[in-house]
């Protein structure tokens, strides 16, 4: 079956405009979200090869050397289907999108690796 990662995704204001609101409020929205997030893992889990995790701030080699970088990626799972729609499908009422303010889930397939 098709290998494909997929790519948590969050608008950088978007996340300060989370961390603004009163400490209560983000407790609140991950009170919420957590538990949700660990069922659509149980729900999916025929899917999930590797359950990824969340990433931090980005440091970007260039042919100029080290330097900060920036992207929207905050974290990634690697799932198997049979399309990219079909992987895609799997995060429609995923917590990511619908109870944190992520913004998406970006679907790519693998072209190269060992299982390929």
């Amino acid at each position: 079956m098709p290998t494909f990662l997929a790519v948590y995704t969050m608008k950088r204001e978007d996340l300060a405009q989370f961390r603004n609101r009163p400490k209560s409020e983000q407790d609140a929205v991950d009170a919420t979200g957590v538990p949700q997030w660990a069922e659509w893992e149980k729900k999916n889990a025929a899917h999930l090869t590797n359950l990824g995790g969340m990433v931090g701030k980005t440091t970007r080699a260039t042919k100029e050397g080290i330097v900060a970088g920036v992207n929207d990626f905050c974290g990634y799972v690697i799932v198997e289907a049979d399309t990219a729609e079909d992987a895609a499908r799997l995060f429609l009422d995923h917590p990511h999108i619908t109870v944190f303010p992520g913004d998406g889930v970006d679907i790519m397939p693998f072209l190269t690796g060992p299982d390929l």
